[in-house]
């Protein structure tokens, strides 16, 4: 038409930008639009409609908004365009200066207006807003609309206010899935299981059938109560409603043995996953690690890498536990390798885990390193304090003093983490006038309560010094009721100083709280033995008899060339145990020999 020498008047444009619009081919649709600038018919009513409508299906969200606002009329149904492609372009602020000014244009809005807004609300973390919203709903009768009912729920508990999704929750005429599914997913991400598993009752007795989005957070809020039995009831209705397909439901279900220390479950489930994720593989590792079978965490990640599984910092962070605690320090080489190759360790979280790991390697350098590569801007609290603890554990406390004064002059927050770990520092040293410093200086100072924690390491060093009734006042002074980790290091004190009385009253608590561990009653019938209570050593060694208790084999790990032996006490599974039964047996006999040698010296 145009190579003819024709052009289109202001009633072709339209339809010119129409068929643009459905073949979404914005490329000529920008070129009719400067064609229409050109000749000046851009702000025509039509045209600037069909430019609108453009723009918008072609997702080009910041053209559409600029013609928009060149429009001298606007309808409704533009204005909720523009809105909504302010909220679709990432410019959640530029979608309600559009609503103000339709409202005082007395144009009402409509549900896909609100829905938009709110979602924009939630991205700018403004709860205010959407209180603002909820009340523009009460007055334009919008508040019996299902799906505007929805996103004000969704709002509310995205937000953090569950008391007013709760309201909104209970006063709603009609509920389906999506509704209670918010509900209980609320209640489980804010950490309130009883109240989520409440609605999940509520939500079956009202007929409505369980989903995908119900299973996760109540399996969820099972895994935080550690309730196996209701677990399993979860477990067998996910399997009737055929929820089982679905690896994030599987990854829940792993989760959730996990933590009620049904790690056979989890195994079983984690072997019948088909298309295992990341996450899957993720979860079962650290469900080893936390269950203390280290070896068969890395051999899990070994079996992850031939699978040609991507390693996320997550596998990353939950595997180096199981390197640490086999001293694996090649490995934790390997794994910091792979990071810095994919950028992993520019996460704090990643970069405090490799600190971390290298000193219990024995690696302080390392940690150091890694420390003083941290710009001091870059540096947050759980990197200072993992440094800070590093030097704590291998006894340097002047390096930890040194790094706590750097912190505070930072001006960053310090927590009660990082009063911990000078603690453990002053327990390490034996500093017990400065442990009361500190003690003191994060409750007047800070205001921090102390834990178990805090309290153990308290005791722990005034029982290490021979403070045994400092120790005894400070544990009968507690606010809290002292737990196991508080009536151990007083028990070992005891040990070490010969205080039958006292460690007969802190071993009853400890058997009290862990009637299954058997080293507290070792340790008990020890004292018995080193005080000549032959008879109460005796009754002891009965009670763990009768009770089939026996304490832990000692073991240890080797590791020659990347690979990890493990060595129990006793233990002759290894293939070549008879040669390292025999090297330790020469070993033995040279041992003695050297005492007897150097004691015929000093005669």
């Amino acid at each position: 038409m145009v190579m003819q020498g024709m052009y289109p008047d202001e009633e072709t444009y339209p339809f010119i930008l129409r068929a643009c619009s459905c073949l979404l081919d914005t490329e000529y649709g920008k070129r009719v639009h400067g064609c229409l600038v050109k000749l000046g018919f851009d702000s025509f009513g039509i045209i600037g409609d069909a430019l609108v409508e453009l723009y918008w299906g072609c997702g080009e969200f910041e053209n559409e908004y600029q013609v928009f606002d060149k429009k001298s009329v606007k309808d409704s149904n533009h204005w909720d365009m523009s809105i909504f492609g302010s909220f679709q372009s990432g410019h959640a602020k530029g979608s309600f200066p559009g609503f103000g000014e339709k409202r005082m244009e007395n144009f009402d809005p409509n549900a896909g207006t609100i829905i938009s807004l709110l979602r924009s609300s939630v991205d700018l973390g403004s709860l205010d807003t959407g209180r603002a919203l909820h009340c523009v709903v009460l007055v334009s009768n919008l508040g019996q609309d299902l799906s505007v009912n929805t996103a004000l729920l969704s709002m509310y508990s995205k937000l953090g206010s569950l008391g007013c999704a709760s309201l909104l929750f209970e006063k709603m005429p009609e509920k389906d899935c999506v509704v209670w599914n918010i509900m209980i997913s609320a209640y489980s991400q804010y950490r309130k299981p009883k109240e989520s598993l409440e609605q999940l009752r509520c939500m079956a007795i009202s007929g409505v059938r369980a989903d995908l989005f119900t299973a996760i957070p109540a399996i969820s809020s099972i895994r935080q109560l550690k309730f196996i039995e209701w677990g399993k009831e979860i477990h067998a209705q996910v399997i009737r409603n055929a929820l089982d397909s679905q690896v994030s439901v599987h990854n829940s279900l792993i989760d959730m043995y996990r933590e009620c220390d049904c790690l056979n479950y989890a195994q079983k489930i984690f072997d019948s996953i088909t298309e295992k994720t990341g996450v899957s593989w993720s979860s079962m590792i650290k469900g080893y690690v936390t269950h203390g079978q280290n070896l068969d965490a890395l051999s899990l990640f070994s079996e992850m890498k031939l699978e040609g599984i991507e390693i996320d910092f997550v596998t990353v962070i939950n595997i180096l536990p199981a390197c640490v605690n086999l001293g694996a320090l090649e490995q934790v080489k390997y794994l910091h390798g792979y990071s810095m190759k994919f950028g992993l360790n520019s996460l704090s979280s990643v970069n405090s885990a490799f600190l971390v790991s290298y000193a219990k390697c024995g690696c302080i350098e390392m940690a150091r390193k890694l420390f003083n590569e941290e710009e001091i801007d870059g540096k947050d609290v759980i990197t200072w304090n993992s440094m800070i603890s590093a030097y704590a554990k291998h006894g340097d406390w002047s390096q930890c003093f040194e790094l706590y004064n750097q912190m505070k002059q930072s001006n960053l927050k310090l927590d009660p983490v990082t009063f911990l770990a000078l603690l453990t520092a002053c327990v390490n040293s034996g500093l017990v006038k400065e442990g009361r410093e500190f003690f003191k200086e994060m409750q007047e100072t800070y205001g921090f309560q102390p834990s178990q924690e805090h309290y153990a390491c308290m005791v722990d060093l005034f029982g290490r010094a021979g403070h045994i009734n400092e120790a005894r006042e400070l544990v009968n002074d507690m606010p809290i009721k002292p737990d196991a980790r508080v009536w151990g290091p007083l028990l070992s004190a005891c040990k070490m100083h010969s205080e039958t009385k006292l460690a007969e009253f802190a071993a009853e608590q400890l058997i009290t709280m862990e009637p299954g561990n058997a080293g507290n009653y070792v340790l008990l019938a020890n004292i018995y033995a080193a005080t000549g209570k032959w008879d109460k050593f005796a009754k002891m060694r009965r009670v763990l008899r009768e009770r089939g208790l026996k304490k832990t084999p000692g073991l240890s790990w080797l590791e020659i060339d990347g690979c990890v032996y493990e060595f129990r006490v006793a233990d002759r599974s290894h293939p070549k145990a008879n040669a390292i039964y025999a090297l330790l047996g020469i070993l033995e006999s040279e041992i003695k020999e050297d005492q007897c040698f150097h004691a015929k010296e000093v005669s």
